[in-house]
């Protein structure tokens, strides 16, 4: 039987699913079989599992900080909202079905109950260590009597919880104070120790208020963390309103993308953002566009409904016009379907809309299916034209995720030889005749560091700019951000505490020692 520790917050948003990552990587480090779970997440953010099913990029991201495969088993339900206060249910990585918020948590997420009990009991047996996430705050009093990812998660696995806040927005300590005050008697002694998040100034300073806590509510601090700039793939769209734009420098290139949205799977473009010579902007406005090196419309979870939006604020148009003068535009998933001639949805997978006119910039028909594609899957490029031409024959690695099936006439932008554990032979995504604008359904496309480079250094060729010699080393660095991240959290976490609270026989890493920071 695992012990567990179960992080909740006080509110969405507080940096839970990070210091979750870090937990498991300290866990990890320290020599436990560890595993993340999290029985219920919201989330755009979404990738495959070797099997073929989806999870939430948060648990993902912890799973390979714990240093194991990701399984669904690790995030059960996953709720991927679409409109109109609607989301896609995915059960054990799976699409259930559409529903409204009211009939979701009226009786469907009761009914899903014992599949997050047997998911978890899956993970118990096999694993020493489950770092157990919460979502929102286990003090909705609307909702606790029928929640099933806070309080009820806790008492099902017997875990000592960690309250988080969030410092950085204010009301801490009122957060913690309130939160504690609204749970049940029998909630309140399942907390253990409270965490301040995201702490910039003077721990001195602070101290007083902690004692204040202390006595206030007879709980520990554990912690007090300060504000970590990981640099870890986020759960959340929300992270992109704390980017900052900057003006591009001669020598850099620019990359514009499309914050649309419903924008869904944005971490596509985390490898390009950390690349030395490039600047990646978000954009929501044409007149925010300018004249960048590269545009990108990136996955949707409402492919139909972004691109009306497009079309509204005249972003549809900004782009066609710079395509025209040759300016390369790259879809992924649901970008790569704007691109195309039409889209459909007889059967209203994610609208009302029976077909909508694309882009029309790819030779490309999609019609919206019931049924999901969640695939890991491998390939080579296959495109010819002046973008993806330099690159032809190269290999690449990323994963599948959508619900629409494209027809595509004239080259394939793409080969794919695997999906999963099997061989196939299956041409992907679509290439214009001028091979300035494609796209793919593959997503992380820009993770194979090759091919970043490579395609990075097409795009310094057409402003005249010299080559690059290598460049980021995409997982590598994410090994050291999880490392530098533990190390850090180690730190400023009282882990001897945590370990007797837990009840673990081996001690854990002391801090910043065995993680290469």
């Amino acid at each position: 039987m695992a012990r567990a520790v179960m992080l909740q917050g006080t509110a969405s948003n507080v940096g839970k699913s990070v210091l979750a990552a870090a937990l498991c990587r300290i866990f990890y480090r320290a020599g436990y079989r560890v595993a993340p779970f999290k029985a219920q997440n919201m989330a755009l953010n979404s990738g495959a599992t070797p099997d073929g099913g989806e999870m939430g990029r948060a648990q993902l991201v912890q799973a390979y900080a714990a240093g194991v495969e990701p399984r669904v088993e690790m995030n059960p339900v996953l709720l991927k909202p679409t409109a109109q206060a609607r989301s896609q249910v995915v059960l054990l990585g799976r699409p259930l079905g559409n529903v409204g918020a009211r009939e979701y948590h009226g009786s469907l997420n009761q009914k899903l109950w014992c599949h997050v009990q047997k998911a978890y009991a899956a993970l118990d047996r096999e694993f020493e260590v489950i770092v157990i996430e919460g979502a929102g705050s286990p003090a909705e009093v609307n909702l606790k009597d029928r929640e099933i990812a806070n309080m009820r998660v806790a008492k099902m696995a017997g875990a000592p919880v960690l309250l988080v806040a969030d410092i950085d927005r204010g009301g801490a300590l009122a957060a913690l104070v309130g939160t504690l005050e609204l749970l049940e008697e029998d909630e309140r002694e399942l907390v253990a120790g409270l965490v301040i998040n995201k702490f910039r100034g003077d721990r001195a300073l602070l101290q007083p208020a902690l004692d204040f806590l202390e006595k206030k509510t007879g709980k520990p601090v554990l912690g007090v963390i300060p504000f970590l700039a990981h640099g870890l793939p986020e759960e959340d769209s929300v992270a992109l309103e704390q980017v900052t734009a900057r003006p591009t420098a001669p020598d850099e290139v620019e990359i514009a993308v499309v914050k649309l949205p419903c924008i869904s799977n944005f971490t596509d473009f985390d490898a390009l953002a950390r690349e030395p010579g490039v600047n990646l902007r978000y954009i929501e406005d044409r007149n925010a566009l300018g004249d960048p090196d590269l545009i990108i419309l990136p996955g949707s979870k409402n492919t139909i409904g972004d691109l009306l939006w497009m079309r509204q604020r005249g972003l549809e148009e900004a782009v066609k016009r710079l395509a025209a003068v040759g300016t390369p535009v790259v879809g992924i998933c649901g970008g790569y379907q704007m691109l195309g001639r039409e889209i459909a949805d007889p059967e209203h997978v994610e609208t009302d809309y029976g077909c909508i006119e694309g882009m029309g910039l790819l030779p490309v028909r999609t019609v919206f299916q019931p049924v999901k594609a969640t695939n890991l899957v491998e390939g080579r490029v296959t495109g010819m034209g002046p973008f993806l031409g330099p690159l032809q024959g190269l290999e690449v690695k990323g994963y599948e995720i959508h619900m629409g099936a494209s027809t595509a006439e004239g080259r394939p932008a793409f080969k794919i030889t695997r999906r999963g554990h099997t061989r196939v032979d299956i041409d992907d995504g679509a290439e214009s005749d001028d091979g300035l604008i494609w796209g793919t359904y593959i997503h992380g496309i820009w993770d194979n560091d090759a091919f970043r480079h490579r395609t990075l250094d097409v795009l310094r060729a057409r402003r005249g700019l010299t080559a690059r010699a290598g460049g980021l080393e995409f997982a590598a660095d994410m090994e050291r951000r999880f490392d530098a991240l533990a190390a850090t959290v180690a730190r400023y976490l009282d882990l001897q505490r945590l370990a007797a609270i837990m009840g673990l026989e081996r001690p854990l890493t002391p801090a910043g020692e065995g993680f290469g920071a």
